[in-house]
């Protein structure tokens, strides 16, 4: 999955978000903090491929993006918008294609911007980027090329304070940064930073009123942190090999990001240090019972503004969770299955 599959809605309760087969499934609190609804279908009986992008606007609803299967060797994307967790999903719309036709090229990123407008970025057949944005009104604006060259498989979207629209992507040579200069204008290629990327690692977050950060993994093992006109930070080694989750949240009256990975043990671990102050040093701690090797990890605020924790295996179907205790510290309560 591409974004954060656990978020808060409008009305204060969290959804989670599964791949299972050829679906999406949706899971929502019945209210803040209480019991969990049973899974449901996304979207009607669209059948999908793999590769989910989940995008969430300052309007707090959830946009989800993936390919749809429209016969052999051919596919499009197509969108959902969740208003309401409680609330059915829209079914899913066709959203095209970037090159027309063809099967599936790269796993999709969407982010939305402060009008509430979805942009979906993917690589396209040439190597580059391609992306559809929605219009204010309904519909969505023609497909664009961005540019770009040798894009690897997955993308990086984020919207930033000012509402506007960033891109990031993992090239052969290091990564590739996308940013609009004004509200509602195209991603303008800007940045290109020489750096070794393990592919599959780019999570980034908005983390000042100025700035979002990347945050990746280099060839070495090390987690590095990187905003636009600076160098790269190394910040600590990596715990495991796939992506990490970051959230910014309020730790001990602190403004902090907090980074969650499954480490090679097995087991989550967590770090955290004042948002933007990379020398202020960070370490990973441990938490919860060893997961398959197919967990992935996600974080939230929820309505009471406590973090909560997710990981949720495609192989077993478990999804669990643990919430940060009304304590100084990171300390958080058992993993509990939902």
């Amino acid at each position: 999955m591409n974004g954060d599959w656990i978020i808060r809605g409008r009305d204060g309760r969290l959804s989670v978000y599964l791949p299972s087969d050829d679906a999406v499934l949706c899971r929502a609190e019945r209210a803040p903090g209480g019991p969990w609804e049973a899974p449901r279908t996304v979207g009607g009986g669209q059948k999908l491929r793999p590769g989910l992008a989940i995008g969430q606007g300052a309007d707090s609803y959830a946009h989800l993006v993936c390919w749809g299967s429209t016969g052999p060797g051919e596919s499009e994307l197509v969108h959902s918008t969740h208003f309401r967790p409680l609330l059915a999903p829209l079914d899913w719309g066709p959203v095209g294609h970037p090159n027309k036709k063809g099967d599936r090229t790269g796993t999709p990123a969407v982010a939305v911007d402060a009008q509430g407008r979805a942009h979906i970025f993917v690589r396209n057949k040439g190597g580059g980027v391609s992306m559809r944005a929605q219009k204010e009104k309904g519909g969505w604006d023609p497909w664009c090329d961005i540019k770009g060259r040798d894009v690897q498989e997955d993308l990086a979207a984020v919207t930033g304070e000012s509402g506007r629209v960033e891109l990031y992507a993992v090239v052969p040579e290091g990564i590739l940064y996308w940013r609009q200069e004004e509200p509602g204008s195209q991603p303008v290629l800007t940045e290109r930073l020489e750096v070794s990327v393990r592919p599959g690692t780019l999570r980034a977050l908005a983390t000042s009123p100025e700035n979002t950060t990347l945050f990746f993994t280099d060839d070495s093992g090390d987690l590095c942190a990187w905003r636009r006109g600076a160098k790269p930070v190394t910040l600590l080694a990596s715990a495991g090999p796939g992506p990490i989750s970051a959230i910014r949240c309020e730790l001990d009256g602190s403004d902090c990001t907090l980074l969650a990975q499954r480490s090679a043990s097995g087991r989550v671990v967590f770090a955290a240090y004042p948002s933007e102050e990379e020398s202020a040093g960070a370490w990973w701690t441990e938490s919860g019972p060893q997961l398959p090797t197919d967990a992935k990890v996600s974080l939230a605020v929820d309505a009471h503004g406590s973090v909560v924790a997710a990981t949720m295996s495609p192989s077993t179907g478990q999804l669990l969770l643990s919430r940060r205790k009304d304590e100084p510290g990171l300390a958080l309560t058992g993993w509990r299955e939902v």
